[in-house]
């Protein structure tokens, strides 16, 4: 996506009519505007706002779809050192336009379901809800950039801590293993 400055996308819009028409919007949305978000990722600079593309249409079934593009800057906290990442959050999406469960359960696969009214979709809702889903579970710097990396010298590629060429010492418990095979 282009970082031009855009207008502020629209927070509700008419969908059916917009796939009817075959319309696509383009916009920002401020961070600070959705306060799920807020609350999941550590911090977001002041005036950040997600850069977002929707595409409305219909499909050959006529089913009124939305598609997207956004991307919106963040700072997450690494799960490695505990410190401050900034990362772009970018995603891809397409959607089912559906005002019922019903319908919802009527969508193929391979779209996910829109809930809307008749005549109203909560555009920065679903924004919202899609920055949330592309959120990393586990957000880490990568090895060479994350201040703890020198920490990370002490453990194997595998993520194991590495040990020692010491001789390997004998469990205790193995005789109690032993005898556990025995009376099978």
């Amino acid at each position: 996506m282009s970082k031009a400055s855009h207008a502020e996308l629209p927070k509700s819009v008419d969908p059916y009519r917009l796939a009817e028409q075959n319309s696509t919007l383009e916009g920002e949305i401020p961070l600070s505007a959705l306060a799920r978000f807020r609350e999941a990722v550590l911090g977001i600079e002041e005036g950040a706002a997600c850069s977002v593309k929707l595409s409305f249409y219909m499909d050959a079934e006529r089913r009124r779809i939305v598609s997207g593009e956004l991307e919106a800057p963040v700072n997450l906290e690494c799960q490695r050192c505990l410190g401050s990442m900034q990362t772009a959050l970018v995603s891809r999406f397409t959607l089912g336009l559906v005002t019922s469960d019903e319908q919802a359960q009527q969508l193929p696969k391979d779209l996910e379901p829109f809930l809307t009214n008749d005549f109203s979709a909560d555009l920065w809702l679903m924004v919202e809800d899609e920055l949330l889903l592309v959120l990393p579970p586990f957000p880490l710097h990568d090895r060479d950039e994350c201040p703890a990396g020198e920490d990370l010298e002490a453990y194997e590629p595998n993520g194991s801590p590495a040990q020692p060429d010491e001789p390997r010492k004998e469990n205790p418990f193995s005789v109690l293993a032993d005898l556990k095979k025995t009376k099978h």
